[in-house]
Parts: C-alpha cells; structure tokens; sequence
C-alpha cells in the first residue's frame, strides 16, 4: 500500500504528480480517493491499464467539466463552506495570490469527524492539510470511472460533501457498467469510524431503479 502526497493545489497538478506515481507501480492497482481525492484519482487513473478498480470514500466523482464546488453546491446540506478560513499563499510568477481553505478548528469536528472523540479531532484540526480554491473549483478531466469498475462509500449524515450529491454521483457511475455503492453510517471520514467492537459498519445501499 502507498499513500502518496496530494499536493493539493490543482486538478491537473494533482492528478499528474498522482498519476507519477502510478508509472512507478508495475502490478494491479485498486486506486482509493477520499473527498477532493476523488477528483484526483478520477482524473489521474486515465491512461493506466494497471488500475483495475477505483475507490470512491465519501469523496467527488465528477464528470468531465465539472467541479468538486460546483456538485457540493448542486445539493443542500454542506456546511462547508461557512466552516472555512480562508488564508492567502504566493503563486510562483503570478501577482496574485492563492488562495487555502482551512476548517476552523473550532467547527472541525462537527464539520468533518463527528463520531470521533474531540482529543482525535483537536489533533486532526491541528495539523490538517489545506486545499486550494483552484483545485476546488477546477473543472475536471473525461473520468476514468467512464471505463473503470468502481465502489462508493457514502456517509450518511455527511456534512461536507451531502449524501445526495454522493448518491447522484455514484448512480452515474454506476451506469458504465457493475458498480457498487455502500452507506456509512455517519461522517465525513469513514476510514476513521469504529464501533466498539472495532469494525466498521456499512451496508449495501440500492440505486435509483436498482431492486431492494
């Protein structure tokens, strides 16, 4: 397993250094994205016979042109937005600045991990990583999932990107051919959710015009 370093600045960059990283990878790859993550794995999955499958984790799946704030704002329910700070960083030969979004500590947790314990959180809140607004409001590239098989994770009570935004881009996808989409349980960081007995709770979950 690798878990490579989204730089996190923009769609094409980010999906180029991820796509790098493929090149160097010589056996089967089942490529997995978490939020503005899938966006990347969507565009840098193209050209890569190897990558046999493709991991959605409450994260975007766009369709080519559209943007990961463009499908958070397409439905109602992501407090997102009201949780950033907005903080400027230089862009080598422009005038004008970048601009990051970070979530305010103070509305982390609530926002982002509500299941998980406010000392876990603190930490997470401390030393998150920002995104751009140029990644974010990138359009994307043809996606991968148009000729790929993939799986999408959808957390129910998900407060940055809505379920119903999940659940229209994993029917989407899952019209290309056999697909499959499971619903978590709570927040935005499934990966994360344990239950007490230390697993991790989710359940298939039919699509529009899939039989129960």
């Amino acid at each position: 397993m690798i878990a490579p370093a989204n730089p996190l600045r923009d769609v094409s960059g980010d999906a180029a250094y991820v796509s790098s990283v493929l090149d160097t990878i010589t056996g089967p790859v089942i490529l997995v994205g978490h939020s503005y993550g899938g966006v990347v794995i969507t565009n840098a999955a193209r050209g890569h016979d190897n990558v046999k499958a493709l991991v959605y984790l409450g994260a975007f799946a766009p369709d080519a042109g559209e943007s990961a704030l463009q499908l958070a704002q397409q439905f109602p329910g992501s407090e997102l937005g009201a949780a950033l700070v907005l903080r400027p960083y230089p862009l080598p030969g422009s005038t004008e600045p970048g601009i990051d979004g970070y979530i305010d500590p103070a509305k982390f947790r609530a926002v982002f991990a509500a299941d998980l314990p406010s000392y876990k959180t603190r930490q997470m809140a401390a030393t998150q990583r920002p995104g751009s607004h140029t990644g974010l409001s990138d359009g994307s590239g043809e996606p991968a999932w148009k000729s790929i098989p993939s799986w999408y994770l959808i957390p129910a009570q998900d407060k940055v990107i809505p379920p119903a935004a999940q659940r229209f881009m994993a029917g989407r996808a899952r019209q290309q051919g056999p697909r499959d989409q499971l619903l978590a349980r709570r927040d935005d960081v499934p990966p994360r959710r344990r239950d007490r007995d230390g697993s991790v709770r989710v359940r298939r979950h039919p699509l529009e015009g899939e039989p129960t």
